[in-house]
This record gives structure tokens, C-alpha cells and sequence, in this order.
């Protein structure tokens, strides 16, 4: 099941996997082990344009290696005809990736996992399950691992933070919500600009204080407002690349944060009278 909302917030999947392949092949210091012949004909799959060449890759590479965790990804993302069947896969990801780490690694390099090539399988196949229990229903587990993820890998160069702050508005869990945008404090996004302002209104309702942040959010991003009314139409999937400040960053934002500002009742109504 092809999942169009990409996880990486900067650079698109198909350009971070072929810098992996290129990291990989610089890397001789080990011998080929059968993960490594099975992660090779993964990169063959991440460069063919046939559907039908991929998934047939992936299955080649779990005859190879049981413990190809990108195999499983990919035949999530391509070969899953529904949600029960992509989040079976992406959970067999997850305990191949295991497998091959092995105890030990999730210690040891908890704080700089995703440094490390050998972990990134690993934490592809842990995001595509946790959006699909998160799209199950499945939420307090969603969200546990996303923040798991976060402890293991802080840097976030996934963009977990993004896609745990919505949920966790979404469910309303505000000192959570509370405790990461303090934990990535700098984040220069819409999403934590208007994720402020969203919470401010919540809590205050129209007040000077959350007046600053709808203020300061809207000087960040100002196509959001927009977006969120339905003023401008959203298109049906998110863009390759997402910038700063601009319609893609906006589109991006509503298209994971929209229930919430939904669920507030006035909020739109009150972000939009600062914005005409």
C-alpha cells in the first residue's frame, strides 16, 4: 500500500536511500554477509521504474536474508493491498530489523540510532508501523512509537516530531505536546509555530498571549490559514520536497494537523480574522 506522505521533511525517501547506497558501497569494512547481498538487491529495487521489478526484488531479498528489513518496506509500501496487510509487513520490518541489530545496539546507540547505516532499515519499517496502527485506531501505541523513536534517534532526521506533535494535539495530550515543542525548542517550522498557537488558543482563548504566537506563526507561514479554511484546495498528495515558509511547508502542515484545528471549536475562525 503506497503510502504518498513522505516521512522525510527536507529530502524525499528516493534521494536519502540512494546517498545510503552510496554509503554502503564506500564501506568495506566488513565482508559481504547474506543482509548485505539482500540490502543490494534492495538498492536495485530503489533504482528500477517497475513496480513489478521492485516487489519482485524485495521478495528476492527475504529468500536471501530473512532480516532484510527494507524488503518488508517496500513490500508495505508497494505490494500491500490493504492497511491490515501493509501494517503486517512493516511489522515484520520491525522484527527483522531487530534481528539484525540484536539486542545490544538498541543500548548502545540509542541517541545517534539513525548515524548509523545498519539502523535506518529498522527505523523505516517502525514509522510506516506506527502510521498505519495510527490509521487503525491503534493511537496510544502509535504514539508510543513515535516517541520511542525520538529516544532512540533525538537528531529526528525522520521528522518523527512533526508527525507525533500533530497526534498528540490531535488527542489532546497537551503537557506531552508541551514537553516537545520544549525539547526542540529552535524548530523553526510551521508546524511549531502554529502547533503554539494552537495550544495558546486552547488554553487561553483569545488572548494577548496567544495573539503573539497566531502572530508569529502567520509571519512564519501565512499560506496556512488558507489552507486550514479551505480557501485554497489542498492537492491530493504531499509534495516531493517541503520548504520553509512556503505553500509546500503549508499544504504539508494542514495536511497532518487539520483535525485538530478542527476539533478546537473557533479556532479557524479565530486564526483567519488575523490573517485578512
Amino acid at each position: 500500500m503506497k503510502n504518498k506522505k513522505t516521512s522525510d521533511d527536507i529530502i524525499s525517501f528516493p534521494d536519502r536511500r540512494a546517498m545510503e547506497k552510496m554509503m554502503q558501497v564506500f564501506d568495506e569494512s566488513h565482508a559481504q554477509s547474506p543482509l548485505d547481498e539482500a540490502q543490494e538487491l534492495i538498492y536495485q529495487a530503489w533504482e528500477s521504474d517497475d513496480p513489478a521489478e521492485r516487489i519482485d526484488l524485495a521478495e528476492q531479498a527475504l529468500g536471501v536474508s530473512a532480516d532484510c528489513a527494507d524488503a518488508w518496506v517496500l513490500l508495505a509500501e508497494e505490494g500491500a493491498v490493504n492497511l491490515a496487510q501493509a501494517t503486517e509487513y512493516y511489522q515484520k520490518g520491525v522484527e527483522a530489523g531487530e534481528r539484525a541489530l540484536g539486542e545490544q545496539a538498541f543500548e548502545r546507540d540509542k541517541g545517534h540510532f539513525w548515524g548509523l547505516l545498519a539502523t535506518r532499515p529498522y527505523m523505516r519499517a517502525r514509522l510506516g508501523l506506527a502510521q498505519c496502527l495510527w490509521e487503525k485506531g491503534e493511537r496510544e501505541v502509535a504514539i508510543g512509537h513515535y516517541q520511542q523513536m525520538l529516544e532512540l534517534n533525538p537528531n529526528d532526521n525522520q521528522g518523527i516530531r512533526h508527525i507525533l506533535l500533530a497526534c498528540l494535539l490531535e488527542e489532546k495530550r497537551h503537557d506531552e505536546a508541551d514537553a516537545l515543542l520544549a525539547a526542540y525548542a529552535d524548530e523553526p517550522s510551521a508546524v511549531w509555530c502554529y502547533s503554539r498557537a494552537l495550544l495558546a488558543y486552547r488554553r487561553e482563548g483569545d488572548s494577548d498571549h496567544s495573539r503573539a504566537c497566531r502572530k508569529a506563526a502567520i509571519e512564519q507561514n501565512k499560506f496556512v490559514p488558507a489552507y486550514l479554511a479551505g480557501r485554497r484546495k489542498l492537492p491530493r498528495y504531499l509534495p516531493d520536497y517541503i520548504g520553509i515558509g512556503d505553500k509546500t511547508e503549508a499544504v504539508a502542515y494542514v495536511f497532518d494537523n487539520r483535525q485538530a484545528w478542527r476539533d478546537t471549536s473557533g479556532a479557524i475562525s479565530w486564526l483567519i480574522k488575523a490573517n485578512k
